[in-house]
């Protein structure tokens, strides 16, 4: 069995990143993409808020570049997704799809999260054209123009407000129990007891299909024209196959040790949007990924390998 000093699992700016400084450091990592090479940010379009690209750039680009800066420094990169994970002994061992197995010195897992939506075909038909899962990543491009917030928990608020920010008016579908800074908000309309049917527009997002009291007496159809429709109903961390060894939160995000990508296990690191329910950012889930590559070179250095 082939037997690695450091195994990446996951591609996006965590994963790359990782790559790009446990090249650097001569630990001949090892990089498995997976099924979504590039991360999320591949599913969206322009990105204007990472550092060192002052006019914005193409998702799928600035991935291909980060990519291609780890292979400059000697990363490998395969693209098999692993499908299961046997931490009970060191090293630590890893199936993939293609049957094949690989034991590692060191693991950084950074497998990403993936948005929820609401199963809509028209969210993938204008998925980059006016869907969005991520206010802080898009919201830019809907200044002084009309949005939706899908979500009734704090989330949704969250999105809201800050699109409330930018945006010219923001309609948030939600439940009854929503923070009263919301309600407060002028720019913000609560759209109660309101579900989505679909969407509509030529070229991009138009409107949205809406349902009001479904199911009851007062049940009423109508259409809602909007700009952008942003998606807040929560992420869903891809950890189920560490869940039994590794300690998780409520939602699956795995946890790590004092503001650190260390693990309860040695030689296992957590970095990126796997590991981070709060902040979600390319540039956050990039740094992580740093300090991951450090960790692990600190390790096999002290474990004298």
């Amino acid at each position: 069995m082939e037997t690695i000093r450091c195994l990446i699992l996951g591609s996006g700016p965590a994963g790359y990143t990782a790559a790009i400084y446990a090249g650097r450091a001569n630990l001949n990592p090892v990089v498995y993409e997976g099924l979504q090479p590039g991360g999320q940010l591949t599913i969206t379009t322009e990105v204007e808020n990472f550092p060192g690209y002052p006019e914005g750039v193409d998702a799928n680009q600035m991935m291909d570049d980060i990519r291609r800066q780890a292979e400059r420094f000697g990363a490998e990169i395969r693209q098999q997704t692993a499908t299961a994970a046997d931490l009970s002994k060191r090293p630590y061992v890893l199936t993939f799809d293609d049957g094949s197995q690989v034991a590692c010195h060191t693991l950084i897992i950074a497998t990403g999260a993936s948005a929820k939506f609401l199963g809509l075909a028209d969210e993938e038909k204008y998925r980059g054209m006016g869907v969005s899962a991520c206010a802080t990543c898009d919201g830019f491009f809907y200044r002084k123009k009309t949005v939706a917030v899908v979500g009734g928990g704090d989330t949704a608020c969250e999105e809201a407000s800050y699109l409330a920010g930018l945006a010219a008016k923001v309609y948030l579908r939600a439940s009854k129990a929503m923070q009263q800074r919301v309600l407060d908000n002028p720019k913000i309309e609560v759209l109660f007891e309101t579900n989505t049917l679909g969407l509509y527009g030529e070229g991009g997002v138009e409107g949205a299909h809406l349902v009001h009291k479904k199911g009851t007496p007062e049940e009423r159809t109508y259409d809602l024209p909007i700009d952008g429709f942003f998606l807040a109903i929560g992420h869903r961390p891809n950890s189920e196959l560490f869940r039994s060894a590794l300690p998780c939160d409520e939602t699956g995000y795995i946890i790590t040790e004092n503001d650190t990508p260390r693990t309860v296990l040695p030689g296992v690191f957590a970095a990126g949007d796997v590991a981070d329910p709060h902040y979600r950012q390319a540039i956050t889930a990039a740094a992580a990924g740093c300090k991951a590559a450090i960790e692990a070179e600190r390790y096999l250095m002290e474990q004298g390998l």
